[in-house]
């Protein structure tokens, strides 16, 4: 974990992993950070069908963390909470 809170002075990462990662960054913490400079690295290391897939990835999975957030859910409890509903569902 290390290594990725770090990414851009790894060696563990290739060019193309610290592109998207650095896109990841702009999409999570600071749009700002998505400047001429960065859509010209990411245009130079994947299509323009990639480049949608992967911010519409990164936006998906972060707004997902960020509303179990708001519930106040812990790791797991929604998915637990699927199961039981399931369950019961199921004798029902």
């Amino acid at each position: 974990m290390s290594e990725l809170m770090h990414y851009e002075q790894s060696n563990k990462f290739t060019v193309r992993e610290k592109v998207a990662l650095r896109y990841a960054d702009a999409i999570m913490y600071d749009p700002n950070q998505a400047d001429d400079a960065l859509w010209a690295q990411l245009k130079s290391e994947f299509s323009e069908p990639e480049i949608v897939e992967i911010g519409y990835w990164i936006g998906f999975t972060f707004g997902g963390q960020r509303w179990l957030k708001t519930l106040s859910a812990k790791q797991g409890e929604f998915d637990a909470f699927v199961k039981q509903r399931r369950a019961q569902d199921q004798q029902a």
